[in-house]
């Protein structure tokens, strides 16, 4: 019988040395981040120029993966005080504890302990109806179908919030996955996710992990230059939680710059299809219950984590809910004018994830409240668009400082005359620090937008490698500036990769 020969004695074909040509090659962080070689020897060390990657089990998605699902175990292990009893004795143990979860809480308090239909049957007390998104709605009900209903109501909710922890923890790898496959070339910057620390302490407070890890999945599908399945992941994530729709608004200036609108109307397509036919259904046989969700986001009044608080707390007269409303929406808009002018003015095209992450902060910064698992929507797009430790955890320890503010300020009113916690001056000193440190990572994503030589990911050589037919596409409307390129450049001349050594490639 013959051996077959091996890869070693099979010389490579004319498609396979083009395509090794083409892949770029891993960006190692501790080769060039100061903060990750430092942070590197707890574990030995820079990786060595004789280290044999890719040569074993432990690819780069398998160890962020990990590694991502043992932080959140982490995270579930700070709830274990709450789980333990804080969530169900004493008023204020579950804040000083900073355990606080929303998941125990509205399992009797949204009527799935009663078997409830959400939407659908009218709840008692004062929120008729579940005030969440059809197909959060959903991922809730699937939970309370896997919790049993026998014990005490202390028992079942103990075991919904685990349920509901395991389904989470299965959006957490999702994410790491997606996020360490969207930047091809740069795997590594996925571990500012799994490390994130206000990601582990925040990932169980709520349902948001799914809808952020359905936006990670629809961005990995336009990394990988399909439009209309980031369209339906994006509708999906959109039918979850509402911010994922906001990434249309960068994506519809990308593709005009790049003269690529077909692309983004088979997107929008895809998101408006996907987005109907899990909300049609419910709009149509249960259209008060599915109203909810909308009614409450418009006649919520200023809550907290949002300087709109600040502002009612200092005022004599607080302004109205609809005033909020009117303000924060002008402020909204200013801001996506902004952005819109930054990527048709900008010397070179802003990559997907710098705008994507511009326009959810921005939301977040003028939106009327801040929860802080708000907090994982920015996360996966922080890591994607300013992959800097030394930035990232700067802004990181500004949320974990505001991760600690609110809890010790609900311990603080819900303590009585004891007195226990942050008073109502050191929470606005918190919610400050948490704005401040937002703005802060804006500031230097718009400086990598202005000065695209200072973005680490084009020094590596690339374009846009989260961009899709965006990557390396040349630009058909530009304003300002960058519409009159200096005059030593020559029209039809080489394209030169920013960052990239010599004259670049044609």
């Amino acid at each position: 019988m013959c051996a077959m020969p091996s890869a070693e004695m099979t010389p490579p074909t004319r498609a396979q040395q083009s395509a090794s040509a083409q892949e770029p090659q891993p960006v190692l962080p501790t080769r060039q981040d100061e903060v990750a070689a430092a942070g590197s020897e707890l574990i030995g060390g820079p990786i060595g120029r004789r280290a044999l990657l890719s040569a074993s089990w432990w690819t780069p998605v398998r160890i962020i993966a990990l590694v991502a699902i043992g932080m959140f175990a982490l995270g579930m292990v700070q709830k274990m005080p709450c789980y333990n009893g804080a969530w169900f004795f004493g008023a204020s143990s579950q804040y000083t504890h900073a355990c606080y979860s929303d998941i125990p809480h509205l399992y009797k308090g949204r009527g799935f302990a009663d078997g409830l239909v959400p939407y659908f049957d009218k709840l008692p007390g004062d929120m008729e109806y579940l005030e969440y998104p059809v197909l959060t709605g959903l991922f809730m009900e699937v939970a309370s179908w896997l919790t049993p209903g026998s014990g005490s109501l202390q028992h079942q909710e103990k075991v919904y919030w685990m349920v509901n922890a395991g389904m989470l923890m299965v959006c957490t790898a999702v994410i790491a996955v997606c996020v360490t496959r969207i930047h091809r070339g740069r795997p590594w910057d996925a571990l500012l996710v799994a490390l994130a620390p206000a990601f582990a302490l925040t990932a169980t407070i709520n349902w948001d992990l799914f809808a952020v890890a359905l936006t990670a999945a629809a961005m990995l599908m336009w990394s990988r230059g399909r439009a209309l399945a980031f369209g339906v992941l994006l509708g999906l994530a959109t039918a979850a939680k509402l911010y994922p729709a906001l990434l249309l608004g960068p994506l519809l200036v990308l593709c005009w710059r790049a003269g690529k609108l077909w692309k983004f109307l088979l997107a929008l397509v895809g998101t408006a299809v996907a987005w109907l036919a899990v909300n049609l259904p419910v709009m149509r046989l249960a259209p008060d219950g599915w109203a909810k969700f909308y009614s409450f986001s418009r006649e919520r009044g200023v809550d907290f984590g949002s300087f709109w608080l600040i502002l009612s707390q200092r005022m004599d007269d607080s302004l109205t809910t609809d005033t909020v409303n009117k303000l924060a929406m002008a402020l909204m808009l200013l801001a996506c004018l902004g952005v819109a002018a930054l990527a048709f003015t900008a010397p070179r095209r802003p990559r997907f994830a710098q705008l994507a992450f511009l326009i959810v902060a921005a939301f977040i910064l003028t939106n009327k409240v801040y929860s802080p698992q708000y907090v994982l929507w920015l996360v996966p797009l922080a890591a994607l668009a300013r992959p800097r430790w030394r930035d990232f955890l700067i802004w990181q320890v500004c949320e974990v400082a505001y991760f600690l503010g609110i809890w010790m300020y609900l311990a603080y009113t819900t303590s009585g005359d004891a007195h226990k916690g942050l008073p109502t001056e050191g929470y606005q000193l918190a919610i400050a620090v948490h704005l401040l440190g937002t703005l802060y990572l804006c500031a230097v994503v718009v400086r990598d937008v202005l000065m695209p030589e200072r973005d680490v990911v084009r020094k590596a050589g690339q374009d846009d490698p989260s961009g899709g037919v965006l990557d390396g596409a040349p630009d058909v409307f530009v304003l300002g500036p960058a519409a009159r390129p200096p005059e030593h450049v020559v029209e039809g001349g080489p394209f030169v990769k920013w960052g990239a050594a010599g004259d670049g490639s044609p």
